[in-house]
């Protein structure tokens, strides 16, 4: 690494972390955050770590070839395993805590995973960023002992990315793309049909070159987040038309524009809302 010396200093010890354990499972989604952790596995443990990834109704359908792709670009064995958080019903329901019981399914199977190996330690792409944020899946990870590497090394997703870069990754400018779960409010069930309707909705913002975007679902309301810089392309060469087309096809019957642009998290503000109204009643 060739970085500013803090950035270095931080890196090093993230190395340092990672070496300690000797062997390891990384839970691998492909994205930003966990394809530069298994990279910087690789770079401490070689081959002694392993990447798992989660196959799932509840990620977008393209993420599974794309961690596939990334695995091999590593060079780090990797496992898929499916998870099947629909059936439970305290993660079909949808309350706030629903991230909880999506990370301890997922967690769980790596567990058996790592006995498998002779006890592996787990770690995940948790970063600074999200302590700031409401993220239940952090006390499954906590109460299962899995650790985050990247927050004991107080990295922050622009540093990632930074880092990211000057390791050659793909990813390093990749958009965020969540569990499709959080497209829904808070309270709204989910379900296989509804997760399949979002999940080609967005795949066909993808098709029309859109990167930065979420497709949030309210019953036969979809709302549209782009990035600021990606909404005046609404009106080019008629891909609100076709937008209007293909969403209706999907069962959409109102398609709206959320003038507040992408943001992540947005389901979250609700919540937000709530505790501000709360206190001042």
């Amino acid at each position: 690494m060739t970085t500013a010396a803090p950035l270095a200093e931080k890196y090093e010890q993230l190395l340092g972390t990672l070496r300690s354990m000797d062997r390891l499972i990384v839970a691998f989604s492909g994205g930003v955050d966990s394809t530069f952790l298994g990279w910087a596995a690789k770079e401490a443990v070689g081959e002694r770590a392993l990447l798992v990834t989660a196959d799932s109704e509840t990620y977008p359908s393209s993420e599974l070839g794309e961690a596939r792709r990334l695995a091999a670009l590593i060079g780090l064995p990797h496992t898929v395993v499916q998870t099947r958080e629909l059936d439970n019903p305290d993660y079909a329901r949808n309350a706030p805590d629903r991230c909880f019981f999506c990370k301890d399914a997922l967690f769980t199977r790596l567990e058996a995973i790592g006995r498998e190996h002779g006890g592996l330690p787990i770690v995940y792409g948790a970063l600074m960023d999200d302590l700031g944020d409401h993220r239940p899946g952090m006390e499954a990870a906590r109460q299962k002992g899995v650790r985050a590497p990247l927050i004991e090394a107080e990295l922050w997703k622009e540093e990632v990315r930074v880092l990211s870069r000057e390791a050659g990754l793909p990813t390093w400018d990749k958009p965020s793309f969540a569990c499709l779960s959080s497209r829904f409010q808070y309270g709204d069930p989910i379900t296989a049909e509804k997760l399949r309707r979002v999940d080609e909705a967005e795949a066909f913002l993808r098709t029309l070159g859109f990167s930065q975007f979420r497709v949030r679902h309210h019953d036969r309301l979809a709302r549209i987040e782009l990035s600021l810089p990606e909404m005046e392309r609404l009106w080019q060469a008629g891909l609100r038309e076709v937008i209007l087309t293909r969403f209706r096809a999907l069962g959409y019957a109102y398609v709206t524009l959320d003038l507040q642009g992408f943001r992540s998290g947005s389901a979250n503000e609700m919540l937000q809302w709530i505790g501000k109204k709360s206190r001042r009643s």
